[in-house]
């Protein structure tokens, strides 16, 4: 299954301009420090200049009270927070993709599975797929994977509610490629203490990304056998590419 082939490359490579030097650089402009204002602005900024509450249910996976503290925190306009996230996306993938020389191609495999993809509930993909893309392939390549993330992470969240798990419980199971499970929901604004993680509630979680696979999976459909093969090749590199050391 595809899907669960380039699963790690494209939430890490897709989620790795948030916390580079162009990011950063993106975060300073907004006049506010810190990760989360520049972050929640930037990243939710495709949704309109809304209330934080219509960022939340979209963010699904964090503290609603740090959402709204981030999201008001930051004056400027969510369509510029957004316009120029996107180009820390693009400017991470120019930089870190440089040694990659078939990004042409996969920017191509990748725009059509986004642009095959059901936007139905799942607004932050829909936002973040209106955004142009732009010609240089490196550039490209880190935006879709982004918007690939937003397509997963959307599908996640209906597969963890519909598998009777809170986003915290699923957080806690489930951590990131850098935190374990509470470092991580502390990350998202979550407070201590945490419930304990047991047997019960991670096979839920496990439910939950099977179900999530399964969503995810025939938007890989628009692509033959040879193509789907060809993008899990080039995701795979594109990743060592940017995130090795």
């Amino acid at each position: 299954m595809t899907s669960a082939a380039v699963k790690r490359q494209v939430l890490e490579l897709g989620g790795a301009f948030m916390i580079s030097r162009e990011a950063r650089a993106f975060g300073e402009t907004t006049g506010v420090a810190g990760f989360h204002g520049a972050y929640t602005r930037g990243r939710g900024g495709v949704l309109g200049d809304v209330d934080a509450d219509v960022v939340t249910a979209a963010f699904g996976f964090f503290e609603p009270e740090c959402v709204r503290a981030a999201w008001e925190s930051v004056s400027m306009p969510a369509a510029e927070a957004a316009t120029q996230y996107m180009l820390a996306c693009r400017g991470f993938g120019q930089r870190k993709l440089a040694g990659f020389d078939r990004a042409d191609r996969l920017a191509e495999l990748l725009q059509r599975v986004v642009n095959a993809a059901p936007s139905t509930g799942l607004p932050l993909f829909a936002g973040w797929r209106a955004m142009p893309v732009p010609e240089d392939g490196r550039a490209a390549v880190l935006q879709l994977t982004h918007v690939l993330r937003e397509l997963r992470g959307g599908l996640h969240l209906i597969a963890v509610l519909a598998n009777g798990l809170t986003p915290l419980q699923a957080i806690l199971v489930d951590g990131s490629p850098i935190y374990d499970g509470p470092g991580h929901a502390k990350l998202l604004g979550w407070a201590e203490p945490f419930e304990q993680v047991t047997d019960d509630i991670r096979m839920r979680w496990e439910a939950a990304e099977k179900l999530t696979d399964e969503l995810i999976a025939p938007c890989f459909d628009v692509l033959d056998d040879a193509e789907r093969e060809e993008l899990t090749a080039l995701m795979l590199e594109a990743h060592r590419v940017a995130l090795s050391r």
